[in-house]
């Protein structure tokens, strides 16, 4: 009962809902990067909604399932093929045994993941089976995917077919979560420094664009737009940060964190991105323009 990876993709691990608890110690919770995909992938076919995933980049890796399943692909359009045929996201399907699953083309977003019903035999690291990669632990063996791994599946439920003329069926069902994103804009909380910004960097935090840079990863998105300043240059203790917290760094740009993200810095926070819009934050990528929105004055019915 398991999956071999034929041939080994850009960042493909085993993440489930996080690692909480454990920010005290300065353990990050990790975790899905877009908690939303995650979370719909499962439930499409039948599984707890926290259940672990493959969560994986372009190019993704080439996998061929060993037994019969049930799976569901959501996230990132990366052109998902069975035997070479185009297969749809959003929608669960059967697999025949010995059927390869391959991805072709980034066609939208930065990350896919793929649920299969009764999940993946994983190991469990402080009440989570993320891949924690720093540490080693969790996931897979505590690493990213590699060609000829076997990720065991929890349970064969011994699906069977009517016919044998197809390597896979598609079921009736699919979600819609087209409402469940923002698209390039995102909403943030003015954060414990956010005063201290210049006033003209906070219109220009609000009011122009910023694109991801290339060195942005599960830790961090890094940002290049308009620099930014402080009224008053000003040295700052480590201090708490989380996931979608926005740092101005010392070149006067900006880095938002992500799931892999440090529990503690020392860089001025100028605000936190809105957690209902981190599973969208998730699925941009390098080169990618976005916008931020002020949302204590969408709280206080404040527009344009």
């Amino acid at each position: 009962m398991s999956i071999r990876i034929n041939k080994q993709g850009l960042l493909d691990t085993i993440q489930d809902a996080g690692r909480y608890g454990y920010q005290r110690l300065g353990i990050n919770p990790g975790g899905a990067m877009d908690i939303v995909a995650m979370r719909v992938a499962n439930i499409l076919v039948g599984n707890d909604p926290g259940e672990a995933v493959i969560e994986m980049h372009f190019p993704a890796a080439e996998m061929v399932f060993e037994e019969p399943v049930l799976i569901a692909l959501s996230g990132a359009e990366f052109t998902a093929m069975i035997n070479g045929e185009t297969i749809p996201l959003l929608q669960p399907l059967f697999v025949q045994k010995g059927s390869t699953l391959r991805f072709t083309k980034n066609v939208s977003g930065a990350r896919a993941y793929l649920a299969i019903r009764g999940g993946y035999v994983t190991d469990n690291w402080l009440q989570s089976c993320s891949t924690h990669l720093k540490v080693k632990a969790g996931g897979f063996s505590g690493r990213a995917l590699q060609k000829n791994d076997r990720v065991h599946l929890k349970q064969n439920r011994g699906y069977t077919f009517v016919t044998t003329d197809r390597p896979y069926k598609i079921l009736p069902w699919k979600a819609k979560v087209s409402d469940l994103y923002s698209g390039n804009h995102f909403h943030f909380i003015p954060g414990a420094e956010y005063d201290c910004l210049h006033e003209t960097s906070k219109q220009k935090l609000e009011q122009t664009s910023f694109s991801i840079n290339r060195q942005s990863d599960r830790m961090g998105y890094r940002l290049q737009g308009e620099t930014l300043q402080l009224e008053v240059a000003q040295e700052m203790i480590s201090t708490a940060v989380t996931r979608g917290t926005i740092q101005l760094l010392p070149d006067g740009q900006l880095i938002i964190l992500m799931a892999d993200h440090q529990t503690t810095g020392g860089y001025p926070r100028v605000g936190h991105v809105i957690s209902a819009d981190i599973s969208s934050l998730a699925q941009m990528k390098a080169g990618e323009k976005i916008f931020f929105t002020n949302n204590s004055y969408v709280r206080l019915g404040i527009t344009d």
